[in-house]
């Protein structure tokens, strides 16, 4: 069973407000929290993508970034 695309969207946008209060915040050097956050915010862009793609045969009309 796939998620709901409307569960999904919501995922994505909190872990966007997540994502950006850890950009705020971000200490010198690694931080974790940062790290934690884009893992999170990739999870829930791939969960969203997916829901798309399941209920509606739709895509997003952009594509995660690839590590250079």
């Amino acid at each position: 069973m796939h998620e709901d695309a409307t569960v999904a969207l919501q995922r994505l946008v909190t872990a966007l407000e997540r994502h950006l209060d850890a950009c705020a915040t971000k200490r010198d050097g690694t931080d974790e929290a940062l790290n934690k956050a884009y893992d999170q915010l990739e999870e829930a862009f791939l969960g969203y993508e997916e829901a798309l793609q399941q209920s509606y045969g739709e895509y997003l009309p952009f594509e995660q970034a690839e590590d250079q």
